[in-house]
């Protein structure tokens, strides 16, 4: 007669089965951290910018701000390489921003998604002007004045 003295089979509780880390949710971890950036102003191309404006007015779950307009990412067992595209605050130094952009992705999804960032690539694809905000407030209504075009 076999007699069971209670002996487990198998490691730690924590090596029993398999972790997945989906893109999408390494996309939102280097979204958001790219965006608590001082001098990043959005993310994404002016067209990716103007569509998501867009979406985000509309009502149900297709709208909303999507953070993760201009990331890309690639995420393996181990590893992850991520792609962003930023636009940044006119006067800020771009080459600071980018350093510190790339330590704030790689530092959140590294302690929250365990992957190893291999890199991450990033393209500024434009530059927020000072005025740029205020035309777009009080620009925003049509005008019925008409400006002579000079010649």
């Amino acid at each position: 007669m076999a007699e069971n003295v209670g002996v487990r089979q198998g490691g730690a509780p924590g090596s029993r089965g398999r972790t997945t880390v989906a893109d999408v949710v390494v996309e939102k971890i280097a979204g958001i951290a790219a965006r608590d950036v001082r001098g990043v102003y959005a993310l994404g191309s002016g067209f990716a910018r103007s569509m998501g404006s867009m979406r985000e007015r509309m009502p149900g779950p297709g709208g909303g701000k999507s953070v993760t307009r201009g990331v890309s990412v690639e995420v393996g067992e181990l590893q992850a390489a991520i792609d962003l595209e930023i636009v940044v605050d006119y006067g800020v130094s771009i080459t600071d921003v980018a350093g510190a952009v790339r330590e704030s992705v790689i530092s959140a999804v590294e302690r929250m998604a365990g992957r190893d960032v291999v890199e991450v690539n990033i393209m500024v694809s434009d530059v927020k002007l000072p005025d740029e905000e205020a035309k777009g407030k009080s620009g925003s209504g049509s005008s019925s004045v008409v400006e002579p075009l000079l010649e």
